[in-house]
């Protein structure tokens, strides 16, 4: 599973180095209609996660996780053909939303074959997906050079590939009957019926908090390159270093900071400390601005490593309460409706750096950091009364809240 993974980040990060560029010189659409292009695919992969979750609780994961990899190798081989902005759009948009549906099944998948060392395997997913998406991005690299149709083309193919493989991968792993269980309940409990996650106030508002509990990906792939390029005077060929410095991390780190925030009720803790270290990242990025370049590259290398930081936590926290949280007859359900959050977070984060903290300036992070710090306690609490009611048998030494 670790491998079908590794390939489908592999393929995924050739296609997200080259697609805005593919649309862009060897189909011909201009800024508007890739604007439009992207924004439909964003919306769409939005409604990927909760899809995936409601089909989940009726259908077999695996089978659901390769039809979304022959989706998208049916929807990449059609905009070898389709060069139409009218074609494209609801092509990319399937393309997207198949992606969206996969990253869900894929941690469904993993749930259910993990079984109780689900942040172990986690963990081991991060760093796989790291590593593919970075030998995704070399992949690309050399076909951006090279910079003809033919070469794009060959892209998509080996982006497709990629889709093919993993899907033989899924198939020769076997799935569990069982769900398995997240956490202890009681022994005479009488079995529940499953629950709607559109109905449950508190989960809906775990899932709402987790937006911004996302906002790492924002600040490193946006907020941090813009800001280097209009606000500081370091040099711009830093840039590239931010993104490496997060995948080298990640991939080294993210099983050692699993291990140490393991079970749901360290995760809650982890919550708390995300915010904080994303805190000290915007005051620091809010520093950049008072130097020369010298000044300003430190400072934003040292986000950088913060931002990561930031990511290690939040990777740990979010999906082992997206799991812990979710009643277990419910939990295919529950958990397509925690993967909205990082797609919210994608197509509203951007929107909140370059319109709101880029206009206010370095008030604009002071007052993220300060926003996101705040809401991390506030999820961290509701967090620990969901798992206090879960778990009413609890021994006394568990964390207060």
């Amino acid at each position: 599973m670790l491998l079908a993974q590794l390939l489908d980040r592999t393929g995924t990060g050739v296609w997200a180095a080259s697609s805005v560029l593919y649309f862009t010189f060897a189909v011909g659409l201009d800024a508007r209609q890739l604007g439009l292009l992207l924004g439909a695919a964003g919306v769409a992969g939005v409604a990927g996660s909760p899809l995936a979750g409601r089909l989940a609780g009726r259908f077999p994961v695996r089978i659901l996780l390769i039809g979304c990899h022959l989706l998208r190798v049916a929807t990449l081989g059609l905009m070898l053909v389709c060069t139409r902005f009218d074609v494209l759009l609801p092509v990319v948009a399937v393309t997207y939303l198949g992606d969206r549906a996969a990253k869900t099944l894929e941690m469904l998948f993993a749930t259910r074959v993990a079984g109780e060392r689900r942040s172990e395997y986690q963990a081991l997913s991060r760093s796989a997906a790291n590593a593919g998406y970075a030998v995704g991005a070399g992949i690309a690299a050399i076909g951006l050079a090279v910079g003809t149709r033919e070469a794009y083309a060959a892209l998509i193919l080996g982006n497709a590939l990629s889709f093919v493989v993993a899907s033989v991968l899924v198939w020769r792993t076997h799935e569990p009957r069982s769900h398995g269980h997240v956490v202890a309940r009681s022994t005479d409990a009488k079995p529940a019926a499953p629950r709607s996650p559109w109905r449950d106030r508190d989960y809906l508002a775990f899932v709402l908090l987790d937006i911004p509990m996302n906002l790492d990906d924002s600040i490193l792939n946006v907020g941090l390159p813009l800001w280097l390029v209009n606000h500081t005077s370091a040099p711009h060929a830093l840039v590239p270093a931010f993104l490496a410095i997060n995948t080298v991390l990640v991939v080294v780190l993210q099983l050692h900071v699993s291990a140490r925030v393991e079970g749901p009720r360290r995760a809650a803790g982890a919550v708390l400390l995300y915010g904080l270290t994303l805190l000290a990242c915007c005051v620091v990025v809010a520093t950049a601005t008072g130097g020369g370049a010298w000044t300003a590259s430190i400072a934003l290398l040292a986000a950088a490593l913060l931002v990561t930081t930031a990511e290690l936590f939040r990777s740990v926290s979010s999906w082992e309460l997206a799991v812990s949280l979710a009643p277990e007859e419910s939990r295919a359900s529950y958990l397509g409706v925690a993967g909205m959050a990082g797609s919210v977070q994608k197509s509203v984060g951007p929107l909140l750096l370059t319109g709101a903290v880029m206009t206010a300036g370095p008030a604009g992070w002071l007052l993220l950091g300060g926003a996101v710090a705040g809401l991390s306690v506030v999820q961290r609490r509701l967090s620990l009364r969901r798992l206090d009611a879960l778990l009413p048998a609890a021994p006394p030494s568990r964390t207060l809240s």
